[in-house]
């Protein structure tokens, strides 16, 4: 799997959400780099688990759609005599 790549406004406002969460809930301050580096964390660590359940899921969601489709094109087959 590739290296999950946010634009930087994208991880600047995480870090800033990250840090306004650990201060509101834990009472804990990280801020600046120190969330930046945390964000890295989560990201390399924690999303990749996220994104293959993501994965996951469309996969069987894509296959429950597809079996619907082929069920839909049987039931357009008209009787045939020889």
């Amino acid at each position: 799997m590739s290296k999950i790549e946010l634009a930087k406004d994208t991880r600047d406002a995480l870090a800033k959400a990250l840090s306004r969460y650990l201060k509101d809930e834990h009472d804990v301050e990280v801020a600046g780099f120190d969330a930046h580096f945390l964000l890295d964390f989560i990201i390399e660590t924690i999303a990749p688990h996220v994104y293959n359940q993501g994965l996951a899921d469309a996969q069987a969601l894509v296959s429950k759609k597809s079996d619907e489709i082929v069920e839909a094109l049987y039931q357009l087959e008209k009787p045939a005599k020889l």
